[in-house]
């Protein structure tokens, strides 16, 4: 376990596993209270992965592609299949093989390989079952919002133009527009804007786009191709009128964009603006089912304001209307939203068998629909943001990061499918992520679901380099794993192909080995093998699909009965007697974790509203552990005159009149001054050349938060606020309560107090302990 200790804990594969050793039988696994779960980046940066520039030789039973851990008959030229132990022949172009020379897929460290896979392939899709045509450019077409106000439209108009500038030359751009009604623009007329007007009062089937459009095949003019698309790529008719490249079409879109106006639409007073954000979106999908199915396709919708006319309407046009709460859609007091989600999943589905992706960025005081809007988003892997306005870093430096180059680009790849290969008596429950089932029954695939489940293949119609996805295992309850079989170890392969954004294909295939125990014999093994990061993660994005999925679950009780049975299970105490209870070492910052889970905006809804909720939780299923880990329990960094930078507890108790905090909530990162560091930095000390360590204090922290910032995607909402300030409930809300107005009497000077009547940390585990030993 020495390597989980390292600067990367999912090393060159990728994968976190809550579990690094698996009991033998169900049983035994149920035992476990943490689900026997992995974490895996499927297409994660690493230097060390190696590149072939050949197709992948795969198994002749069970499909599984060869890797580190087949065992190889050099003599005989055979290989064997470490999952069901085929016997495969190796073809002709592997004559040379020896163990002096080995193809790189058969290296001991290679456990991931990436295969360029030859343009002739394609990559196969079993939706469609045809290869999509060679190299087609990036598509983007962007779905804007016009029911605003001139400031805020402008806002979102120059960060479109930005955008559009640093796409690459070759990508096709489309543009629609909607407010009262949703308008193509035809780019590919140039002499004058040329413009289709859609109705947004009532549903278009993609039929109807496209007869509107001039597009279907009754009406369709001789076939056209985008100008400038490369290698014969092949579309639809009439697609280069709608579809141009960004080079073509750049000044075009300018002067258009110049010249669009906020709706024109009268708005009556006490009413809100008609805004048809459902029927914007289904002429953009039906639009680009028409010309480019199978493509790396993304569209781009910005959006200032709730849908209400119209397919996908969350909230009436009357202003004396709220717009729905948690505690509406508890009480199912919220009369358009299961309509509305059903209308998002109609365009969800469509969009997973066209192979694109829904990209929402929401921007506005009030909620826009992402509650709605979220199994779109999610199902085709796409990004969200969420922002007070177009005109806020949040939103702005987000937007422009999805059209960067370099190192700091987000690598945005199109079009893959993720199939999961497993040893006997595994078995697959499904996915929790950005990826939606593409039903392939098998051997592996569990009875139970939780998640994207009844399959071992997923579509991800939208990925890039940080999308994470947690898969849940079961064992077969007639296990064969009896003590005393003969293999110690299973295997689990995760094969996703892809299209990187230069249009190529590659297919990688990580493959992994863990260890069966025996736990009726000893749990020692077990408890070394647990990693209580990828543990925590996993809970919370288990507890949150079941607060959206389970009638009346209860999420605070759920995690406080599973922390006291893992407690039970695993800690060190005599029966009844709370002060002899010791946890190990592998198991201590677990119940930590939990307390901080509880408190988490995935959990407690209060005080947030339903967008913001689903906002939170899209992200804590597609990040990493190490970023989802930083969601529940935030790192709060001390800043003193004393010592360099050192971690802080995340307590009340952190806080010192003479000190900087900073707080990194991964949604948000605050700079708190402590009170006389405040008085000083008033008073101007800092900018007198006596007190330049002061100058130094202040600038490290600012430094530090500034790169917290450009590494991460959505930006976090930068927050620098003093003690005593308004803005540092901030700061307030993530720490532990250990001083209240109950016990102010025993707090040091200069520290602060919490109004709260949350338990404290150290409260919460005198409970765990005593209930954690009762027989």
């Amino acid at each position: 376990m020495a390597e989980m200790a390292n600067m990367d804990p999912e090393g060159m594969d990728g994968v976190r596993m809550t579990w690094n050793v698996w009991p033998r039988t169900k049983v035994e696994a149920s035992k476990c209270v943490v689900p026997l779960a992995a974490s895996i980046s499927p297409i994660r940066r690493h230097s060390d992965i190696p590149s072939l520039p050949y197709a992948p030789l795969r198994c002749r039973t069970c499909v599984s592609v060869l890797n580190a851990f087949s065992r190889v008959d050099f003599a005989a030229k055979i290989w064997i299949c470490p999952f069901c132990f085929q016997r495969n022949p190796f073809p002709p172009q592997y004559h040379m093989i020896s163990d002096t020379n080995l193809p790189g897929e058969l290296y001991p460290q290679y456990t991931t390989v990436e295969y360029a896979l030859p343009p002739s392939t394609g990559q196969f899709d079993p939706r469609t079952a045809a290869a999509p045509p060679q190299t087609p450019p990036p598509v983007f077409v962007f779905v804007l919002d016009t029911c605003m106000i001139e400031e805020e439209l402008g806002f979102a108009k120059s960060a479109l133009k930005q955008a559009i500038g640093l796409l690459p030359e070759n990508a096709l751009v489309g543009f629609v527009s909607f407010g009262t009604q949703a308008h193509v623009h035809e780019l590919g007329f140039s002499e004058m804007s040329k413009v289709f007007v859609f109705k947004g009062n009532k549903e278009v089937s993609k039929d109807q786009v496209l007869d509107q459009l001039g597009l279907s095949s009754r009406r369709a003019p001789t076939s056209g191709f985008p100008k400038g698309a490369q290698n014969g790529f092949q579309s639809a008719a009439g697609v280069n009128r709608f579809l141009l490249p960004a080079s073509d079409c750049e000044y075009t879109l300018d002067l258009l964009l110049d010249e669009l106006q906020t709706d024109q639409w009268p708005v009556q007073p006490g009413h809100r603006p008609q805004r048809c954000t459902g029927v914007a979106l289904s002429v953009a999908a039906g639009l680009l089912g028409a010309c480019l199915p199978g493509t790396g396709v993304r569209i781009v919708a910005l959006v200032g304001g709730p849908c209400t006319e119209g397919p996908g309407t969350i909230i009436s046009k009357d202003l004396s209307d709220p717009v729905r709460s948690h505690k509406d859609l508890d009480k199912d007091a919220a009369p358009y939203y299961k309509k509305a989600v059903k209308f998002y999943d109609s365009i969800a589905k469509q969009l997973v068998a066209q192979g694109h992706v829904l990209d929402l960025f929401a921007s506005a005081l009030d909620q826009v629909g992402v509650a709605e809007m979220k199994v779109a988003v999610e199902s085709t892997g796409g990004l969200v943001v969420l922002s007070e306005s177009f005109g806020h870093s949040v939103f702005k430096d987000s937007f422009k990061r999805v059209f960067e180059d370099g190192e700091q680009s987000l690598g945005l790849c199109f079009n893959g499918t993720l199939e999961i290969n497993c040893s006997k008596d595994i078995k697959i429950q499904g996915v929790i992520g950005p990826c939606s089932s593409l039903e392939k029954k098998g051997a592996s695939v569990a009875d139970t679901v939780i998640g994207e489940g009844n399959t071992n293949a997923w579509k991800l119609c939208g990925l890039d380099k940080s999308t994470c996805l947690t898969v849940f295992f079961d064992l077969s309850s007639t296990g064969s794993n009896a003590p005393g079989t003969v293999n110690p170890q299973f295997y689990l392969q995760f094969v996703t192909s892809y299209q990187n954004p230069e249009g190529q294909t590659l297919l990688r295939v990580t493959t992994i080995t863990r260890q069966w125990v025996d736990t009726a014999l000893s749990t020692e093994e077990l408890v070394q093998g647990f990693d209580q990061e990828t543990a925590a993660v996993v809970m919370a994005r288990l507890a949150s699909f079941k607060m959206e999925t389970e009638e009346g679950f209860d999420a605070t009780r759920w995690l406080d009965r599973t922390l006291i049975r893992l407690c039970s299970k695993f800690g060190d105490y005599r029966k009844d007697d709370p002060t002899s209870f010791t946890l190990n070492p592998y198991f201590s910052l677990f119940p930590q974790f939990m307390f901080n889970l509880r408190r988490s905006q995935f959990v407690q809804v209060f005080n947030n509203s339903p967008d913001e909720t689903a906002y939170f939780r899209m992200l804590l299923n597609r990040e990493n552990i190490s970023n989802a880990t930083v969601m529940i329990q935030p790192s709060l960094t001390s800043y003193t005159f004393s010592s360099p930078p050192q971690p802080a507890l995340l307590d009340v108790a952190s806080i010192a009149a003479d000190r900087i905090l900073l707080l990194d909530a991964y949604f948000s990162v605050v700079v708190f001054h402590g009170m006389t560091i405040a008085q000083w930095r008033n008073m101007g000390y800092h900018e007198q050349p006596e007190h330049e360590a002061f100058a130094q204090l202040l600038q490290a922290p600012q430094e530090d938060s500034q790169m917290i910032v450009r590494e991460r995607f959505p930006v976090p909402r930068l927050v620098v606020c003093d003690q005593h300030g308004s803005q540092a409930r901030f700061l307030l809300a993530k720490l532990n309560p250990s001083a209240t107005y109950n016990s102010a009497n025993e707090m040091s000077a200069g520290s602060d107090v919490i109004f709260t009547d949350d338990v404290s940390l150290q409260v919460f585990f005198e409970h765990l302990q005593k209930l954690a030993v009762q027989s």
